[in-house]
């Protein structure tokens, strides 16, 4: 293992498999042990720690054991460690924590391995194959606002780190384009065109100006909503006049919501509620047979032990609804997708129906019941969007504020203040318009992405525009002013991988820890440290003309090879001058 160890999987994964087997030694009857290994919270004990010999004691004790307590299982944990080049020196704290210094020969060693190899040579390891992110799922005929936004931008980075991680990511856009709703869209379509053909989306006009009008229609004309409701049957029996009707609808929202989607780099494949409707029957029929649905006030319902309210999966009208679509989704999800992983990403609001939902398929059996097993079902929860004056982010009028006017105006500012640095002077109008963007959209995720997701979060343009502190902005000039050290020093950065020799540099281990717990604010504040901590290397060490200088340039480069990874996670574009 000495000379080319453990080189697959994270730094944290491949000191975890040398711990693995020293615990096989140390004590070899206990095998569902898995090493603890975590970064030590103060650095001048160590850059890692193994945690085991508290946990382990509380298993031995009583057993006939050779330890007399957890300091003699951490002493013996860290004599049975393999020799590796990666560990420098181990030492014991405390009631046996085994605190790891890592070889600075081998971190420089692994560094420029990656720097040649490519940093997907990285990534982390999960034990998963296939996993579904649902996410941004806006509904058919309402425009996009901030709350989709934080669903978007928290979905995508979600998918980007796990197919970072060789997970297969079925990225899925649930739109809510099925239900009642559609009746009165429906026939008041043909109310204003008789012919039942529309001659173009501008025919129609704004989409949600038209929802509006219809809705109010469908709550002032008794006559309408009986019409309203007729359409409903009409559309759910499969009528060509109506499906078609409501495929035009649907395909000017998908336009709108493209608008957003290319703006932000995101990719998603939609199955809508209605993709699954034809799956609830069956979905329904396997939770009877478990016994699981009774009926209660003429709905059909699940109870779920320590909730208050029943789960209801068809209404008193016989009507499906959101439980119904979403048992039908994850029952396909893991039946016919085959996931593993079934991340759903909405806001907090939605955390009591989740867990209602997941409570229903470990009773069925779809689910395992421990949480750490798999296939598993997640809720990535989301707090509000806040104005500045602490209230739910909307426009002037009350109106929440359209996604597609937000982001144009972040890249507006951004544009605006390229110009008054006098970069319309040096710069073409095309690269005008890519950095604008790069740093309009970039600013705008990045402030969403750096919150604890759980929280709610204020949105303001001044903050994160600001070049300076923790934002894409100052993040990216970062990114531009290593760059612009490389292409100074006029040396060619690939051959110096090749021949040069590098002391020292930063792993990159959070991309795990960010995964396994679905927080991307832990890679965004790896970023910014990562930032800071080479601002302090480049004002205190002169890089072009020193006596160090290929070390110093690979430094440079792998600094910001791995800041565009952790860009591109993030769903940011990098700009390589400013």
């Amino acid at each position: 293992m000495a000379n080319d160890e453990v080189t697959g999987g994270s730094l944290k994964q491949q000191l975890a498999k040398l711990f693995e087997e020293s615990l096989r030694i140390t004590v070899p009857e206990e095998l569902d042990v898995d090493p603890a290994i975590a970064p030590c919270q103060n650095p001048k004990f160590g850059d890692y720690q193994c945690n085991n010999a508290m946990g382990l004691w509380s298993k031995v004790k009583g057993k006939s054991t050779q330890f007399k307590g957890p300091q003699p299982i951490g002493q013996a944990i860290m004599k049975n460690l393999p020799a590796s080049e990666m560990v420098d020196s181990c030492s014991i704290a405390g009631p046996g924590f085994v605190n790891v210094v890592l070889s600075r020969q081998w971190i420089a060693k692994s560094i420029q391995k990656m720097l040649v190899d490519g940093i997907e040579t990285w990534a982390p390891k999960l034990p998963v194959k296939r996993a579904v992110v649902d996410f941004s799922s806006p509904n058919i005929a309402k425009e996009m606002h901030v709350g989709h936004l934080r669903s978007t931008i928290i979905g995508d980075t979600l998918a980007r780190m796990l197919e970072y991680s060789n997970v297969e990511v079925l990225r899925r856009n649930h739109v809510g384009d099925w239900g009642t709703q559609f009746g009165m869209l429906i026939e008041y379509l043909f109310e204003k065109f008789p012919s039942g053909e529309v001659a173009s989306d501008q025919a129609i006009g704004n989409l949600e100006t038209f929802y509006k009008a219809s809705k109010q229609r469908f709550d002032s004309d008794p006559a309408f909503k009986e019409r309203a409701q007729r359409a409903v049957v009409s559309l759910q029996a499969g009528e060509e006049k109506y499906r078609k009707a409501w495929a035009h609808i649907c395909e000017i929202s998908r336009r709108g919501y493209e608008k957003v989607y290319q703006r932000l780099g995101v990719h998603l494949e939609e199955k809508g509620e209605s993709f699954y409707n034809p799956y609830i029957p069956g979905a329904l029929e396997l939770l009877s047979k478990k016994g699981l649905i009774e009926e209660s006030e003429g709905a059909r319902v699940i109870f779920i032990e320590g909730k208050n309210i029943p789960l209801i999966v068809v209404k008193k009208d016989g009507g499906y609804n959101y439980a119904s679509t979403d048992l039908a989704a994850l029952w396909y999800r893991l039946n016919e997708e085959k996931a593993e992983w079934i991340i759903y990403v909405t806001d907090v609001g939605q955390r009591e129906h989740f867990e209602m939902f997941f409570t229903a398929a470990k009773r069925a059996g779809w689910l395992p019941a421990e949480d750490n097993k798999y296939p598993k079902a997640s809720h990535v929860g989301f707090g509000l969007v806040l104005g500045e004056d602490g209230k739910r982010f909307r426009t002037r009028s009350t109106e929440t504020v359209k996604l597609v006017d937000l982001l144009d105006e972040a890249k507006s500012k951004c544009k605006a203040a390229l110009i008054e640095r006098g970069k319309a002077k040096d710069w073409t109008e095309e690269e005008l318009e890519k950095t604008a963007e790069a740093v309009g959209y970039g600013a705008v995720k990045y402030a969403d992405l750096k919150n604890n997701r759980t929280t709610n979060y204020t949105f303001s343009f001044d903050q994160m525009l600001n070049d300076k502190g923790n934002t894409a902005v100052y993040l990216l000039y970062a990114h531009a002013r290593i760059c612009s050290i490389i292409r100074k020093s006029g040396k060619d950065i690939e051959e110096l991988k090749k021949t040069g020799t590098l002391d020292l540099v930063i792993p990159m281990n959070v991309v795990e820890e960010a995964c396994t717990n679905l927080l991307p604010n832990v890679l965004c504040e790896y970023l910014y440290n990562l930032s800071e901590d080479f601002t302090r290397f480049y004002t205190n060490c002169q890089v072009v003309g020193s006596a160090e200088e290929t070390s110093r340039l690979l430094l440079c480069e792998a600094t910001a090879v791995v800041m565009r990874k952790c860009f591109h996670l993030l769903g940011i574009t990098p700009v390589y001058k400013i």
